[in-house]
């Protein structure tokens, strides 16, 4: 994982290494941020007591969400506040935390309170009993629209049967890492990054912990369709070769029915019969066309992402981070 980072306030080294880290990405929620950090901080304090950090990345807001996590972390030590240079997307930037955090056990939890905090104990205990990640699935999708639940079952079920890798269906980014786990997705070079997927390939003991899922406190959605499409085809693509594969049944079909094509073509010249099948002819130029244009898109997919993998550029840049000297922990 290649992160470029300033350098870092004294303050980050400073402080004993925590129990536990709890990464949060944030783009746009000062209606939520503050609601955010208080339950994670009183469900921190009940598992842990004061043996915790929370690091804050900013994915290049355009509200007040920067100036609120500076005054979170300039009032808690407790807190790292990250701002990245731009907006790179959800999964960049939780990396960009996951790459600063220091805790023996890692939270990843999402700013808009969907993933209750509250299930930090229950996680916790199922570490303590031997797991080495846990993950929460949905049973329930509250407050969503059933076009949203829809598509969400459908990606989960088709992701499922083109992957090798066992993604669990319905789940997201929040789950419970022990240090280890991490330190082996660290090891990871995706440049697209489905980091859920990720923490399935790397194996290690995982379960689940089913919940409902709540409604989102304040605020609006930062996924909307365009970026789930996105996240879908980054999913698909870095798990899967079976679009490729597709691409080439596609082209075989395509030369038989050429082969059909052809013959029936010869037949009707060798017959004196060909003026007619002109909206034959017409049907399947425009079918060849289209799984040409099918096939090369896919192609073109997958080539895309070999050229921006060989580039090697870092996967986000963080222009600033904020932490508070080392102190007694507040309230």
């Amino acid at each position: 994982m290649h992160i470029v980072l300033p350098r870092l306030p004294e303050g980050v080294n400073l402080r004993p290494v925590p129990r536990l880290s709890v990464v949060v990405p944030v783009f746009n929620e000062e209606a939520v941020l503050a609601e955010t950090h208080r339950r994670l901080v009183a469900a921190c304090r009940d598992v842990v007591a004061d043996s915790f950090e929370i690091v804050y990345v900013d994915d290049g807001s355009r509200d007040r969400t920067w100036s609120m996590l500076q005054q979170i972390s300039a009032q808690d030590p407790r807190v790292v506040a990250v701002a990245l240079s731009r907006n790179f997307g959800h999964q960049l930037a939780l990396s960009a935390g996951l790459e600063l955090c220091r805790g023996e056990r890692i939270l990843m939890i999402d700013a808009d309170l969907q993933d209750p905090p509250e299930l930090l104990g229950e996680m916790m205990a199922r570490i303590d009993a031997g797991a080495d990640l846990v993950y929460g699935q949905r049973t329930e999708r509250l407050g969503e629209t059933a076009f949203k639940r829809g598509t969400a079952a459908a990606f989960y079920r088709v992701l499922d049967r083109l992957t090798d890798v066992d993604i669990p269906q319905d789940t997201g980014d929040f789950r419970l890492v022990t240090r280890p786990v991490l330190d082996a997705l660290r090891q990871l070079p995706e440049s697209h990054r489905f980091v859920r997927g990720l923490f399935a390939w790397l194996g290690f003991r995982q379960v689940a912990l089913p919940y409902v899922r709540q409604e989102r406190f304040a605020g609006e959605t930062k996924y909307p369709l365009k970026r789930m499409l996105r996240l879908a085809i980054d999913a698909i693509t870095g798990f899967s070769t079976v679009p490729l594969r597709a691409a080439l049944w596609l082209s075989i079909a395509g030369f038989l029915l050429a082969m059909v094509v052809g013959a029936y073509a010869v037949g009707s010249w060798l017959l004196h019969d060909t003026v007619r099948g002109w909206a034959s002819i017409v049907g399947v130029t425009a079918l060849f066309a289209s799984a040409q244009l099918l096939c090369l898109g896919i192609l073109g997919e997958y080539i895309g992402r070999m050229f921006m993998q060989a580039k090697d550029r870092p996967l986000a840049i963080v222009r600033e981070v904020v932490v508070a000297a080392p102190a007694d922990p507040g309230p």
